[in-house]
């Protein structure tokens, strides 16, 4: 990091080579400077005359950049206005490149707020300066979509300005062109993912990092921050905040401390608020969202609100814990006419299982609650091999927990369409084999209750059983969850717009065993966040299990499902077909 706050590798805007508040006049001579036009005034090929306007400072309020309106001998198309805060954000980086003076800036706008577009209009006054080369690099997290999304962007632009004719896409005949070229200049699109290949580029005026949040740090200060260095190019971090951890959040201190110094803004954010000032239909919008996820969501805290997401806590505070308690009764038997969902969350077996032991390690995460490293070791079991997973300090073992749920539709024209889930049952059993509970599940699930859908972990030797569910019950009521880190997270962030949205509730205390282990379960459940925006949620080995919390996050999964499924005219039904091949299995 150099001193004045600038990420390495840039100035801050405002200082030259020799920090003083000017560019030299060499690279403002081949810079957008001040009073040039944005154009070389040659004629293109097709013999239309183009010529960009010159850059005056503010643009009206009732039009896009002044500098954008393209004169043609043919009608142009418009291309579209930029909104109040969009156009402060992209005058102080065109007036960085206008000055050639090099520094970097970070761009936090609410999902769908209009950072892309904003980058795309960017890009396409570049294209039309008269440059030669690269002159902008953007890189995202992954190819497809995102990139592709900037790309298409851009092209649209190119479009609506009337210049199609006279642009491409570089290479021609692959599947994905990495560039858009108009002229002699062209913008090139290049993923960040960890195994990308992006080495050998250099930014000539513009070096951009879209969803900065999702890049890893490392891979670009090692590969994209050197392109910018031969020709000192401006560059810019758009994305939304996830925690302290990121490429984004990053920038952004850096910028905020350069502020202090010496006055220049260099970090600009504009959250759904700002955005729904001037469209009301965004507000709206996102109105509706903070009904559904609640305003304590991750989600929406970091990509409305623009928030960092605080790290272990508890998954669920009081306020969380009383919307989940409900006021109807537990139910031993469903009743007529109603539709019900469940949540199975499997046991890990024999606690000196080595198959076991390596299923809650992949289920849990690594060590994700900081359990000491040499207690996790243990000792080996007499008789096992040396290497063998070690038993884990456990006070007694894990049960299998089901969860049985109603599901009640929203009515037509409901302000929220997501389901009610009220838990209506549980059945817990401890030590006892799958393979001895498989009957009494298929039992329960198929001719008891009669679930329209069943959520079931699928990770490890509970695959087995997730199969032999599926050909009992019909593939189509049945889905096996595997808990991999983005599973997992996606389970999380749907059992929190369940609870913030007051939707899911927990049967009226009735003093039973398992109404107490969901409580103590529910009341020491905590959250970690990791990075690219995932989450995980656990009980510490030390407080206890985390069945009934995982069967919990199951059941709404399923009750979602039922929705989506309910909502495109899907009946799930399981026909003799399948009842046959589960007698066969047995």
């Amino acid at each position: 990091m150099r001193e004045g706050g600038a990420p390495s590798g840039h100035r801050a805007h405002g200082n030259d080579r020799n920090g003083n508040g000017a560019g030299d006049d060499s690279k403002q001579q081949r810079g957008i400077a001040a009073g040039r036009p944005l154009n070389n005034g040659r004629r293109a090929k097709d013999g239309r005359h183009r010529a960009m306007t010159r850059w005056s400072g503010p643009p009206s309020e009732g039009g896009g950049w002044e500098g954008e309106q393209v004169r043609e001998e043919r009608a142009p198309g418009r291309v579209p206005a930029l909104r109040a805060y969009q156009r402060e954000a992209g005058r102080a980086v065109l007036s960085a490149l206008r000055d050639a003076a090099g520094g970097s800036f970070s761009i936090q706008m609410a999902r769908q707020g209009g950072k892309n577009e904003l980058s795309a209009q960017i890009e396409l006054l570049l294209l039309l300066s008269g440059h030669a080369g690269d002159v902008a690099i953007k890189c995202a997290p992954t190819l497809r979509p995102q990139l592709q999304v900037s790309r298409r962007r851009l092209w649209a632009r190119i479009s609506d300005a009337g210049l199609r004719a006279s642009a491409r896409l570089e290479p021609d005949a692959v599947r994905f062109p990495d560039a858009v070229r108009f002229g002699a200049a062209s913008v090139r699109f290049l993923s960040a993912e960890p195994h990308a290949n992006v080495v050998g580029h250099t930014a000539g005026l513009l070096l951009e990092a879209d969803e900065a949040q999702d890049i890893d740090p490392a891979k670009f200060d090692r590969e994209f921050r050197p392109m910018a260095a031969a020709a000192d190019a401006v560059t810019v971090y758009y994305g939304t905040p996830w925690d302290a951890s990121t490429l984004l959040e990053h920038a952004k201190q850096s910028h905020l401390e350069s502020e202090r110094r010496d006055g220049v803004q260099r970090h600009f954010e504009y959250d759904w608020q700002r955005v729904a000032d001037c469209l009301p239909s965004y507000g709206r919008f996102v109105e509706s969202e903070r009904r559904r996820l609640g305003e304590t969501h991750p989600v929406f805290l970091t990509q409305y609100c623009l928030k960092l997401v605080a790290d272990g806590g508890r998954l669920l505070n009081a306020a969380q814990r009383a919307q989940l308690a409900g006021e109807h009764e537990r139910r031993a038997q469903p009743a007529a006419g109603e539709q019900y969902v469940a949540g199975l969350d499997l046991a890990g077996g024999d606690e000196h299982s080595e198959l076991a032991a390596a299923w809650q390690e992949q289920r849990r995460g690594a060590n994700p609650d900081g359990f000491p490293a040499d207690e996790m070791a243990g000792e080996a079991r007499p008789g096992s091999p040396a290497d063998a997973p070690p038993r884990r300090p456990r006070r007694d073992r894990d049960s299998t927990v089901l969860t049985l749920a109603r599901v009640v539709q929203p009515e037509r024209g409901a302000l929220l369409q997501d389901p009610r889930i009220e838990i209506v049952e549980h059945y817990a059993w401890t030590g006892e084999p799958h393979e001895t509970l498989l009957p009494r599940l298929i039992d329960l699930l198929r001719d008891v209750w009669r679930v329209a859908r069943v959520a079931i972990d699928a990770t490890g030797i509970g695959e087995t059983t997730a199969r032999l569910l599926a050909q009992a019950l019909g593939g189509a009521r049945v889905e096996a969850v595997r808990f991999s880190a983005d599973r997992k997270s996606r389970l999380a962030f749907g059992l929190l717009a369940a609870v913030n949205g007051g939707r899911l509730k927990m049967y009226r205390g009735d003093g039973s065993a398992e109404q107490r282990a969901f409580w103590r379960e529910i009341e020491r459940a905590k959250s970690a966040y990791r990075a690219n925006r995932t989450m995980n949620f656990f009980v510490e080995r030390a407080e206890g299990h985390d069945d009934y919390l995982m069967s919990l996050a199951l059941v709404v999964a399923a009750a979602a499902d039922v929705r989506r499924r309910v909502a495109a005219g899907h009946a799930p039904r399981v026909s003799r077909e399948a009842r046959r091949r589960s007698l066969v299995a047995w």
